[in-house]
């Protein structure tokens, strides 16, 4: 019985295989406008998730005060 692993047993090989396709599918041009929206995303998400702790923080520093 063959379990599927998610990126469990990917290999130098399936890596370069996967970088061909995604290079014949979206051609050359296309792969750094993808990048930059993905770069994009990803800084967005870590914004948001910047903006959240920063609120927890704020929150436990106003309920330090209270307890005082």
């Amino acid at each position: 019985m063959c379990k599927l692993l998610l990126f469990g047993t990917l290999g130098a090989t399936e890596i370069i295989i996967i970088a061909l396709i995604v290079l014949l599918l979206f051609g050359g041009r296309k792969i750094p406008e993808l990048m930059k929206g993905i770069g994009k995303g990803v800084r967005s998400f870590k914004d948001g998730v910047k903006g959240i702790e920063e609120d927890i923080k704020g929150d436990d520093k106003e309920n330090d005060k209270g307890i005082k």
